[in-house]
Order: C-alpha cells, then sequence, then structure tokens
C-alpha cells in the first residue's frame, strides 16, 4: 500500500534500542549540523578580512545557517513521516556534502553564505529525524532519558568544536575546515546506509501531514509541551546574546575569559542533562519538567536579587547563578520535547519538525534581542528580567496549557493510537 512501511518486529526494535552503534549514529546525525556551525565561528575575522568584508557581512555565515537549520526542520521532519528516516537522512546529508564542497570553492563571500544555508538545510535533517527515530525505537518511558544522553553527548562536542575549528583555520587555513565538514557528513551518512534500517512506524493509506498538523494543533497536551520547550530553549539564546557584552564591555574582560565562563554554563546543561538519563526511567514526565521549572525559577529569581544588589556585576555569580538554571532548563527540555513527541507516536517526525522550525526560528530573534539588552544597558538588570520573564512563562505553560492530571496525558493518547494501529493492521 502506497505511503506503508511495515512495523519492525519487536524482536528487531529491542535490537535497535539496545545498539550501540544506533546510539552512536543518533549522536553524530544530531551533531554534524551545530557542530559545522560552531567549528567556523573562529574563522569569522579571517573571513571578514580574506574577502574585503565587515564582520556583520561575514556573520551572516552563522545566522543563515541558523535560518537553514529551522527552515530544515519544518520540511525534513514531515517528509520523514511520509518517505521514512532513511531517505530522507541520506538526501540531507547528501546536500550537505555538495553545499559544503561549494563552501570549500567559494570565491566570494555571498557564495560562501549562499552554500552555508544550504549546508545547513540538509545537515539540520539529522537533528529532527534522529528525535523521530528515538521515538521509533524506544519505548515512551525512555524516549526523555535517550534525548538526554543524546544530548549529552552532543554537549560535548559542541564545547570543542570551536577549538577544533580555530586550530584548523591557524594550521591549515579556513577552507580547511570544510574539507573536515565534508569527510564527516560522507562519513555519518555510510554509517546510516550500512547500520541504520528503516524505523517509521506504519501509517494508515488516508494519514498525511495535514491531518497529522490538524490532530497535534487540536491537542492541548502537544501545544502545551512545544511551547514548554521552545519558551526553555529562549533562555539560551537570550543569555548567549547578551553574554558576550555584559562581560567583554560591562565587566571588561576579555572574549577568552568570557569563553570560559559560558562553557561553565554548557557544562551544567550537561550534568542536567545526564541527571535525566538516570532518573527519567522512575519518574514521569510532568514531575521531571516540573523539578526543571523549579531550578529555572529559583536561579533565574537569584540572579535578579544579584542584579539589584550588584554582586553579579562579577561572572563568577552571574553564571555561577546562571548554571543553576541551565541544569534545569536540560530538565525541560529533553521532557517536553519527549512529551510533545510521544503525542503521536507515527507523526513524530512532524511533530519534531514543528518543535525544532520553532526553537531555532525565534532563538535566531531571541539571540538579537539579548545581544540588544546586553549592549545598550550598563547593568546586568535587562538581560536577567528577560530570563526571568521567560523561566515564568515556561511554568505558565504547564499551569495552564497542558492538562494536569496524575497520568501524563501523553500515555493514555499513545495507548489510543497504538489501539487503532493494530486495528488497521
Amino acid at each position: 500500500m502506497h505511503g506503508m512501511i511495515s512495523k519492525s518486529p519487536p524482536a528487531a526494535q529491542h535490537n535497535l534500542a539496545t545498539s550501540r552503534v544506533v546510539l552512536l549514529l543518533l549522536v553524530v546525525m544530531t551533531g554534524i549540523a551545530p557542530i559545522s556551525l560552531y567549528m567556523l565561528v573562529p574563522a569569522l575575522p579571517v573571513l571578514a578580512t580574506t574577502f574585503g568584508s565587515d564582520i556583520s557581512v561575514a556573520q551572516m555565515t552563522v545566522s543563515l545557517y541558523m535560518v537553514g537549520i529551522a527552515l530544515s526542520q519544518l520540511i525534513m521532519g514531515p517528509l520523514s513521516d511520509r518517505f521514512g528516516r532513511r531517505p530522507v537522512l541520506l538526501g540531507g546529508l547528501a546536500l550537505m556534502v555538495v553545499a559544503s564542497i561549494a563552501c570549500i570553492f567559494a570565491e566570494t563571500l555571498p557564495q560562501l553564505i549562499a552554500a552555508r544555508f544550504f549546508q545547513a538545510l540538509g545537515g539540520a535533517a539529522g537533528m529532527v529525524v534522529s528525535r523521530a527515530i528515538i521515538r521509533d525505537i524506544y519505548a515512551r518511558d525512555r524516549v526523555a532519558s535517550m534525548i538526554s544522553l543524546v544530548i549529552a553527548a552532543l554537549m560535548i562536542g559542541q564545547m570543542v568544536s570551536p577549538l577544533t575549528g580555530g586550530l584548523i583555520e591557524t594550521a591549515f587555513g579556513w577552507r580547511a575546515i570544510f574539507y573536515v565538514i565534508t569527510i564527516g557528513a560522507i562519513i555519518v551518512a555510510v554509517g546510516i546506509a550500512v547500520a541504520l534500517p528503516e524505523t517509521r512506524r506504519t501509517r494508515a493509506a488516508g494519514s498525511g501531514f495535514r491531518g497529522d498538523v490538524g490532530i497535534l494543533i487540536r491537542n492541548r497536551a502537544f501545544v502545551g509541551y512545544v511551547m514548554c520547550q521552545v519558551l526553555a530553549s529562549q533562555i539560551i539564546f537570550t543569555f548567549a546574546g547578551g553574554g558576550p557584552y555584559i562581560v567583554v564591555t560591562q565587566m571588561d574582560r576579555s572574549s577568552a575569559e568570557y569563553g570560559a565562563w559560558f562553557a561553565t554554563t554548557g557544562f551544567a546543561y550537561l550534568v542536567g542533562n545526564l541527571l535525566c538519563v538516570r532518573f527519567a526511567p522512575r519518574h514521569s514526565l510532568e514531575k521531571l519538567i516540573w523539578f526543571g521549572l523549579a531550578l529555572q525559577l529559583c536561579g533565574s529569581l537569584l540572579n535578579l536579587l544579584w542584579s539589584f544588589t550588584g554582586w553579579n556585576e562579577a561572572p563568577a555569580w552571574l553564571f555561577g547563578t546562571q548554571m543553576i538554571v541551565m541544569a534545569g532548563n536540560a530538565f525541560v527540555m529533553a521532557n517536553s520535547a519527549a512529551g510533545a513527541i510521544s503525542i503521536r507516536p507515527e507523526a513524530a517526525g512532524t511533530a519534531s519538525g514543528a518543535m525544532g522550525f520553532l526553537q531555532q526560528g525565534i532563538g535566531a530573534l531571541m539571540s538579537q534581542f539579548g545581544a540588544y539588552l546586553g549592549g545598550h544597558s550598563a547593568t546586568t538588570l535587562p538581560l536577567t528580567s528577560a530570563v526571568m520573564a521567560i523561566s515564568l512563562l515556561c511554568a505558565c505553560t504547564m499551569i495552564f496549557v497542558v492538562p494536569r492530571r496524575e497520568v501524563v496525558v501523553s500515555e493514555t493518547l499513545i495507548e489510543q493510537a497504538e489501539e487503532e494501529e493494530s486495528g488497521m493492521m
């Protein structure tokens, strides 16, 4: 039947879920786009000099890359639900390889910017499809922990990627960065082609993108989980946008020192994800989200109080307190993402894509907003106020949007969906 893929036997699903190779593939397919983003950041001043352009124009190799990531998730998620996970992944990586080669041979900065956009458009397929695959092969009570595990491994890669990119550029020039990205994309594509079977769930003959979207947006739980996840991610974008201006301009510290302090928030996010891996199998999604929200609110409130007292004019106070926020943020983002993609398992790609698009698209705006707050103020108060406001909004989605029940709402919906599937087979 057109559009249908047979459901994998339980034994095959178990083998995939316990395979370290599959877990490694999930990590690298998730990470190849963001790692490629951060690898080029240290070379931006060199790009501006090489092409005789302003640094703001060179910055577009990053900003339009983020736009490409956002659009990719909106496109690739529904495509993976319709045509399968493997074809979309392989097609996206093929586009990334071609675009990376175009980056190598770019003769002008506009050519490089355009090639970077398509590089992100193809590479980000792994970000959205990996979450769908996790929902395909793991039981609902393991989805959050597996998302956290993948993110934790990815965080390590992202923390070292700017250093790696800087070392490559210093030793071999900026074009060598794209040689490494090209080789990496080819290796990931070969790994997927060889070791990752199709995981997409069976779909009914009449189901499609329009029907999936209609069902999802009418579901309060889905809307609430997505809003919670997207708002939580904006804390990261806002703080990252304003942080450099506060540390370098207001506190008169070096950019290298800012990088070191910012790494502490990444470490806290990593620890939060590792703790989530440990606790997720034993606690419900809602309990873990509320635990994360409590940490977010406490940390945000403390940093706001430090702004009034002036204590967080020192980076140790500002970033030390922000680490509390980031540890809680990891719990909120992983579990709300798991809740959103579990509402309708056969449409996990569409759900993941919508969530990723909103996260990245709004994130690009919030990053600029954070930069404005940090660059046009003499204290940390505007930035910490914004983080506090976002934390409150995030909590409000769980209070007023997600249905408050003892049993997580997605569990019932999943059981209904599985019963419908079994009746159609």
